[in-house]
């Protein structure tokens, strides 16, 4: 540890020195430890950001175990699903975060045996018997769940000397974490990302953006996701300060990058930067220390980069291409490239990354400028889907991983994302599959079937729409139907829109989304303007 000292994790009410979180992180590995987790089985977070799930994130891995983020907004079918599927032994987590929040309650719609578990150092749940302890960390804490004091106060049984030896015996390529993300079938996908891939892939990217340990990154996304963990991994790498917000207010994040002197900001989705720009404290907020921004321009509302252009003509704006399988970043821009490059295209390939652009059908290499498919290759990349061999091999073909994902290389190298050819939906940086949102709404008893499709909208890029065949002789309302999937799904998947309808538009043997979705496109437009 080169500077014990020096501050590794900002927050807006705390801090945190790299002796400090080092400390935290190998008091969670000793808890690990005595509480019987071993070497490669799979532990799980499910907190909102702060600075304890970063410990524990750390913790984890030095006991050798895998670290499995869980998204904080998802509901009690999806956490159950997520639970059995990652095969958890132990899962860290707390009751009540707001009044809209409260995990405790999701923790007991998913997992309906736990509120009648008396032991809980020795869970026996009929829906997840792998799992053995809760561990909460905000008291109170009910009775079937395990005190996060009582953990870390049995870790002090345990040796400095034992978590070096868990730390020595974790090999690079070994499983750091799994990172669940929606796919085309109902149910998420577990990534497995490896140390190598996340420490290299994060290294990579310092390099491009010439990270020193003099910067400190500012990033307002959530640590469960990849786009949270990467710069956070970039940063404390390099020996810089991360900072970050528990949860994302404009005026508080405002106000943080104007006091902190942040140097790197990491806003990169349309939400974030949207709401930056319009607060009202934008423009008189000092943010003359940011040397850098991941703004991604090439993918936003026009006028974003307009208003922040004009507002921030010091700052180097780049654009980025990434995603979940690839720990994160495959291609940014080079600082020294064109403004227009930087922020009309996704960047050229980091190092270790080797990017194709294939036809769909013939799986040929298409000639620069030509969209297909973006395909991938390098050491950084998934080891492949957690239980799911079947999906592993859909997407690693000969050693390349196709990401469904619709691009072109200009001659420069330049890489431009254009859309997917999953049928999948982009909800304010969010993937979600169709497939998740069509199965609930396919579970009520008036609905026969159902087909999801995204519309374009300024704030999330993509909302979610729904059609319905319904069963004969019912007649649900759009309200009753939208209000059926509250509380199955996290909010940005529910559907904004439902339209019924008596006959589906078919191909010779597919629904034609992209009719359906024009229909209503035109339906929205005619009504806006009447």
């Amino acid at each position: 540890m080169q500077q014990p000292s020096a501050e590794a994790l900002i927050f807006p009410d705390s801090r945190l020195s790299y002796q400090q979180l080092n400390q935290s992180a190998r008091n969670w590995a000793k808890a690990l430890i005595a509480k019987g987790v071993q070497p490669g089985q799979n532990v799980g977070i499910l907190l909102t950001t702060r600075p304890d799930f970063i410990s524990i994130l750390f913790g984890i891995m030095m006991a050798g175990a895998v670290a499995v983020p869980v998204n904080a907004r998802y509901q009690a079918g999806e956490l159950s699903f997520l639970i059995q599927d990652a095969d958890l032994v132990l899962l860290i987590t707390t009751g009540h975060v707001a009044d809209s929040l409260d995990f405790g309650k999701r923790l007991t719609a998913a997992l309906p045996s736990l509120e009648r578990a008396n032991d809980p150092e020795a869970l026996a749940l009929d829906e997840a018997p792998l799992l053995k302890s809760i561990i909460c960390l905000d008291p109170p804490a009910p009775p079937y769940l395990f005190n996060a004091n009582a953990a870390l106060a049995l870790g002090r049984t345990i040796s400095d000397e034992a978590v070096d030896a868990r730390i020595d015996a974790v090999d690079p390529l070994d499983t750091a974490m799994i990172l669940y993300t929606s796919g085309t079938t109902a149910n998420p996908k577990g990534a497995l990302i490896s140390h190598r891939a996340q420490v290299g892939n994060s290294r990579n990217l310092g390099v491009r953006y010439r990270v020193s340990s003099r910067d400190k990154v500012w990033s307002p996304l959530p640590i469960f996701h990849i786009a949270g963990i990467l710069p956070m991994t970039m940063i404390l790498d390099a020996g810089g300060a991360y900072m970050t917000i528990p949860r994302f207010e404009a005026g508080i994040a405002l106000e943080m990058l104007g006091r902190e002197k942040a140097t790197i900001a990491y806003p990169s989705f349309v939400t974030i930067m949207q709401d930056l720009i319009t607060h009202p404290t934008f423009k008189e907020t000092d943010l003359s220390s940011l040397r850098l921004m991941n703004s991604n321009f090439a993918v936003q509302p026009a006028w974003i980069k307009e208003a922040v252009g004009k507002a921030m003509p010091h700052t180097t704006q780049v654009g980025t291409y990434g995603l979940t399988e690839a720990a994160g970043t495959v291609s940014t821009s080079r600082i020294d490239d064109s403004y227009e490059q930087r922020t009309g295209r996704c960047g050229v390939a980091l190092d270790e990354w080797e990017i194709r652009i294939v036809d769909i059908e013939t799986g040929t290499d298409c000639p620069a400028g030509t969209r297909g498919e973006i395909v991938l290759r390098g050491p950084n990349m998934l080891r492949g889907y957690y239980n799911a061999p079947d999906k592993t091999a859909e997407v690693i073909r000969d050693g390349w991983f196709h990401t469904g994902d619709i691009g072109s290389i200009d001659e420069d190298g330049q890489v431009m994302f254009h859309g997917r050819t999953k049928d999948m939906l982009k909800v304010g940086g969010e993937n979600v599959a169709a497939a998740e949102i069509e199965a609930i709404l396919q579970s009520h008893p008036a609905v026969r079937l159902a087909q999801i499709v995204g519309l374009p909208d300024n704030r999330y890029v993509e909302i979610p729409a729904a059609f319905v065949e319904l069963v004969e002789g019912e007649s649900p309302t759009e309200a009753e139907l939208i209000g059926f999937c509250k509380g199955k799904l996290a909010s940005f998947k529910i559907p904004r829109h439902v339209r019924v309808v008596t006959e589906w538009p078919m191909s010779t043997s597919k629904i034609q989304k992209f009719r359906l979705r024009q229909s209503l496109i035109d339906e929205l437009e005619t009504k806006a303007s009447a």
